[in-house]
């Protein structure tokens, strides 16, 4: 049962403004080896992850170099963090170089208890405002859980796909998407602390990354859909360095079906909806 004291975060908002710069868009494009857009372009989907980053000083820090809770998010101590899943509505393209507000509102709080002991699941939705008009709205779902041995496999087997794309994970992408997302999260960089603390065999790929390499791969593979919505959920870990493969089918009626995971498994799964029928 979720303690009254954890719910009282729910309704909880908070407002803050960014700028899409170009710079850091070259970073981002560098560090995906892509094409930078240029300044009043569209910017890449997912890319406005490397965006909203509050700083924090080094003080303000827990063990695991995320910031500390308890201030929009609610306090979740001696718990490992894990990004779940999201469901994106793309409704404007953002655009690079543009000022944009993004207003956030804690919409749950909860408890549940699984096979690896207490979770405490938290949904956070943002919404990104351009030029007045509402570009994206997002959910996030943040879990907390308590130090368990990481599952890295026994999930289902990857499906047929008419489109893949192999992905060698390497510790300096890894370590150059935490930097462009200003992301602290020691798994994903520190080595002694993944292996040593956490239980992880190796560096964790950020699921952020694998979801955005996900959704490149369908637009790739589909160059004629135009994305409105999107959704993923992350089943199992993936390590740096083993290789991993994003890839999908259409299923008709403006969907698609997509995924991540290798010989071991899916690891992360998702549905795309999109418009203006897409070539496989």
């Amino acid at each position: 049962m979720t303690s009254p004291s954890v719910q009282s975060w729910i309704g909880r908002t908070e407002t803050s403004q960014d700028h899409l710069s170009l710079n850091l868009v070259k970073r981002l494009a560098a560090t995906l080896s892509e094409p930078a857009p240029a300044s009043g372009d569209e910017l890449p989907l997912l890319w406005h992850w490397a965006f909203f980053q509050e700083p924090v000083d080094e003080a303000g820090l827990g063990a695991d170099g995320h910031p500390a809770r308890g201030g929009f998010l609610p306090p979740a101590d001696n718990r490992n963090r894990m990004w779940a899943g999201s469901r994106l509505e793309f409704l404007q393209p953002l655009r690079v170089d543009a000022q944009v507000t993004r207003h956030s509102t804690l919409l749950n709080v909860e408890e549940k208890h699984g096979r690896t002991g207490s979770l405490l699941f938290v949904t956070v939705q943002h919404e990104y405002v351009q030029d007045g008009q509402r570009a994206l709205v997002e959910e996030q779902d943040i879990v907390y859980r308590e130090p368990t041995p990481p599952k890295l496999s026994g999930t289902e087997a990857l499906p047929q796909g008419e489109w893949q794309h192999l992905v060698q994970p390497t510790p300096t992408l890894l370590f150059r998407y935490s930097a462009v997302t200003f992301n602290g999260h020691r798994i994903h960089y520190d080595w002694p602390y993944v292996t040593e603390t956490e239980g992880y065999p190796g560096l964790v790929v950020h699921g952020p990354l694998i979801a955005t390499l996900n959704l490149r791969a369908f637009v790739q593979a589909n160059p004629q859909a135009q994305v409105r919505r999107f959704s993923f959920r992350g089943v199992r870990p993936l390590i740096c360095p083993d290789a991993f493969e994003v890839g999908g089918r259409l299923l008709g009626g403006g969907k698609a079906q997509v995924w991540a995971g290798n010989a071991t498994g899916q690891a992360q799964v998702g549905e795309v909806e999109f418009t203006q029928g897409a070539q496989a």
